[in-house]
């Protein structure tokens, strides 16, 4: 077996993790960050990134994450393709085991491991995903202007989706498989008041079609009754709006969570339960969700990290 050491131990290669990495590395901390099943995070599975700083031009997801990564490893960073499968936060040193059976021992701990998109689960979306299929209307709603597009949840998240891409897009259909939406009396009123945003209430997504990325949607009204009906929507961007998981397995039951299983930090720091553990990005954060915020949270755990080792010397 081998072990390795180190001050600051990344989990997550997101900006959230590759930031952290280019600050405690200048920090001469010489952290180890380990990639982990998605090297780069979910940007990797966007096209074109145009609201990050810094890219008047845009940038892909893989192209940007690559600068990223370039950038912690020209500061210092090692930076591996492992995975981490378990890790012990009971005690300093902390214990992190990886897939390659790799022992890691590290003073301090940042967890940027991120949230994943749910998805309804049929093939079509993994078919057009990055043509058409998006979980971030902020991300990608530019990219359909002029276009039609549908968003799927019935949730404050949803109307959210469909209100800023109503000021984008053609045409927003708000699929919605029961006869309501979940969304704040506020939310209901401003979606039901937008012109351009048609509401299909009782409807389920069976697939998507397209050629060359998504051209329409097969719905079903009413499933399952007597009132079943079947019917195509034309759209070119089909948004899912039905939620995330953060990915906190790994961390339970040593880490504490909110009530929807994000890691809570305390007030005004990413510092967790657990003195030496920090959290940053997506895996924290289940307000924004945005590759500059999870920097910006990467930064601040790196600089809270650092402040932290300072203190126990």
């Amino acid at each position: 077996m081998n072990t390795v050491k180190t001050r600051c131990l990344i989990i997550g290669s997101g900006p959230a993790g590759f930031t952290a990495a280019i600050y405690t590395s200048r920090a001469n901390l010489q952290p180890i960050l380990f990639e982990g099943m998605q090297p780069g995070g979910q940007l990797t599975i966007t096209t074109e990134i145009e609201n990050f700083p810094g890219y008047p031009e845009g940038v892909t997801g893989t192209e940007m994450m690559d600068q990223l990564k370039a950038q912690a490893v020209r500061f210092g960073a090692d930076v591996r393709p492992d995975t981490i499968t378990s890790i012990d936060l009971s005690a300093r040193p902390f214990i992190a085991m990886t897939d390659q059976d790799t022992r890691v021992e590290a003073d301090t701990v940042i967890i940027a491991t991120g949230a994943s998109a749910k998805y309804l689960g049929l093939p079509d979306e993994e078919k057009y995903r990055g043509m058409g299929v998006s979980a971030c209307a902020t991300c990608d709603g530019f990219f359909y202007r002029k276009h039609p597009v549908a968003v799927v949840g019935g949730g404050d998240t949803a109307c959210e989706e469909a209100l800023y891409l109503s000021t984008l897009a053609k045409e927003v259909y708000l699929i919605v498989r029961k006869d309501h939406l979940r969304a704040s009396k506020v939310m209901q009123r401003r979606v039901l008041d937008t012109a351009n945003i048609k509401v299909l209430f009782n409807t389920n997504t069976l697939g998507l079609f397209g050629e060359d990325g998504v051209e329409g949607a097969h719905l079903v009204r009413h499933k399952g009754t007597d009132k079943e009906e079947l019917f195509d929507i034309a759209i070119d961007g089909f948004f899912l709006a039905i939620g995330h998981h953060p990915n906190t397995a790994l961390f339970e039951p040593a880490i504490t969570l909110d009530h929807m299983g994000y890691i809570k930090t305390a007030p005004d720091s990413t510092a967790t339960n657990i003195p030496g553990v920090f959290a940053a990005g997506d895996v924290a954060d289940p307000k924004y969700r945005q590759a500059i915020t999870a920097a910006g949270m990467g930064c601040k755990a790196a600089i809270d990290v650092e402040r932290f080792l300072l203190e126990q010397e």
